[in-house]
């Protein structure tokens, strides 16, 4: 039983280090220098297509290390019928709520005109805005969505998610569910987070129509996939007022080029992909348990439902 892990060769090291050591027996070769293909059972993917995958007539599963995976349901080469796992690792959720509730904190705190003010030698007495006045709105609350929900409502803000059909998140969170419930949930945010997986509904699903539901002066936090925002009606909610910033970590184009208008946007704050980053440490168990899994002919942890495209 061989394992193929067919992802970028710097990420290899860490992943199958961390492999070895749960399991010293594993079996674990590296594209394309996989051998007989017929030996291979199970494929380790990364955050690019890889090749053609359909040439492993035996394989029993695949895994991705990232959350998430629009880029392999599209790559050519994907077999039919066999079944793939995202990862949705402890580190990963964890690193994803530091970093939005971070976000938050900062916006609501007024972080961006203190340290303006510092630059500009300007003593800015303000006013401390209570977490409770402060409306955020999360789109999609899957395990990602739900923990950052929970942790702001534990904070006190006032929080409410949606997602395509109805979740329940508990505590004083309010859940909103379906495309006719979407202009209720944006109708009075304060900072509207973006967490959905990227799907044929969802791409370019932050445009001026979604925008124009939202009170003027709302704050956008986009973690979710690049794809799904439209950059030119997000240039120009933030000209006409409706959009007062911008908080992106995901972009269409990665690395963002250079000549971008995002770089140097006085609303816009940029992160370069970095909020989440799936840890070998974490995840590693996960792909072992799944590796597992397939070769007894069990269902995977974290399975992807081909048709919604997560």
């Amino acid at each position: 039983m061989t394992i193929l892990y067919a992802a970028e060769a710097d990420e290899a090291a860490q992943w199958t280090d961390s492999l070895r050591v749960l399991d010293p027996s594993l079996d674990i070769r590296f594209w394309p220098d996989w051998g007989d293909p017929a030996t291979v059972d199970f494929v380790i993917v990364g955050g690019r297509s890889p090749g053609d995958l359909s040439v492993f007539p035996k394989l029993k599963a695949i895994q991705s290390t990232w959350a998430g995976v629009n880029h392999l349901l599209r790559s050519q080469g994907l077999p039919q019928g066999v079944p793939i796992a995202r990862m949705v690792d402890r580190g990963l959720t964890g690193s994803m709520t530091e970093f939005v509730v971070y976000q938050v904190l900062d916006e609501w705190r007024r972080g961006a005109e203190l340290r303006k003010a510092q630059r500009d030698a300007c003593w800015l007495e303000t006013m401390p805005r209570l977490a409770k006045d402060c409306r955020v709105g999360i789109l999609g609350l899957g395990t990602l969505g739900t923990d950052i929900a929970r942790k702001l409502d534990g904070l006190d803000f006032s929080v409410r998610g949606w997602s395509r059909s109805m979740k329940e998140a508990g505590g004083g969170i309010r859940s909103f569910g379906g495309a006719e419930n979407l202009p209720a949930f944006l109708g009075d945010l304060d900072i509207l987070i973006c967490l959905l997986p990227l799907t044929a509904e969802t791409e370019n699903i932050l445009d001026a129509k979604l925008f124009g539901h939202l009170p003027d002066g709302a704050v956008l936090i986009n973690v979710g996939r690049g794809a799904q925002l439209n950059e030119g009606d997000l240039l120009a909610a933030l000209a006409s007022g409706r959009i007062r910033r911008a908080i992106l970590d995901v972009f269409r184009e990665e690395p963002l080029p250079e000549p971008h208008p995002f770089w140097r946007h006085p609303q816009i704050t940029l992160t370069p992909h970095v909020a989440a980053i799936t840890r070998a440490g974490t995840g590693a168990d996960d792909i072992l348990e799944n590796y597992r899994r397939a070769m007894a002919g069990r269902p995977l942890v974290n399975q992807v439902d081909v048709r919604k495209g997560y």
